[in-house]
């Protein structure tokens, strides 16, 4: 607890100072045998989030990477109304399972996209960044790159979202159903934006895996695969 005090009047007394104060003074506080220096804080933390993001992306985008996780997409609520009044007519007793699959499908296909926008966030991180990232919260990191990313991501994600769902026939088959739906007596007319529920739900997501392996990264030390790592995650680890 000592330590954590301490540690916060330096970084408040040196905020606005050289970051190479900063490390002297906590240097001073653990010791310089065991305290990173500024660069090796901000080098292991882009490190560190550059393997989570990484993984994360690669494991969503590969097939049943949605589909088969607990980032699945669902159909929105409109959608489901629609299914429903469909699920007894010939030719849509599947409508649902199939369009399930598909739109996932779509998720894992735009989840390529999203790495190179992250590793542009990462290596942006000024000190201050990575200093309040690394003693900050288990997902301080995620916050982080949500508030950076987020708008940039559903630009990249929905135009190849709805180019997948036109590859995998989606659109053409949303369209066959809603004409039969509406053409259902006294049923209140609906059409909702799939493209857009689809991008949204794939950066849930997304940014769900990146908390998870943000988390695995600071409780696990086997995650921290080098040196660099367990040396600047050791200083989280006093807080």
């Amino acid at each position: 607890m000592k330590i954590i005090a301490l540690l916060f009047l330096a970084s408040f007394s040196f905020a606005a100072c050289d970051p190479a104060d900063f490390s002297r003074v906590v240097g001073d506080v653990l010791g310089e045998d065991q305290q990173p220096t500024t660069l090796e804080i901000g080098k292991g933390l882009k490190e560190a989030l550059e393997i989570g993001i990484s993984e994360g992306a690669e494991r969503l985008s590969a097939t049943d990477g949605y589909y088969k996780s607990v980032y699945k997409i669902l159909l929105p609520d409109e959608a489901r109304s629609v299914v429903n009044k469909l699920s007894g007519l010939p030719g849509f007793g599947d409508l649902e399972d199939n369009l399930i699959l598909k739109i996932n499908r779509a998720a894992e296909d735009a989840a390529k996209s999203a790495k190179p926008i992250f590793v542009d966030a990462i290596r942006g991180m000024t000190f201050q960044d990575a200093r309040d990232i690394l003693m900050g919260a288990d997902n301080a990191a995620t916050s982080y790159l949500h508030d950076k990313t987020n708008q940039q991501l559903y630009n990249a994600f929905k135009p190849v979202i709805i180019e997948s769902l036109n590859k995998h026939g989606v659109l053409d088959l949303w369209s066959s159903a809603m004409k039969s739906y509406n053409k259902i007596p006294f049923v209140k007319k609906v059409n909702p934006d799939m493209a857009d529920h689809i991008t949204n739900k794939s950066l849930d997501g997304l940014f769900g895996m990146v908390e998870k392996e943000e988390r695995a990264i600071r409780k696990d030390p086997v995650k921290r695969a080098s040196d660099l790592l367990k040396k600047v995650f050791a200083l989280q680890d006093k807080k």
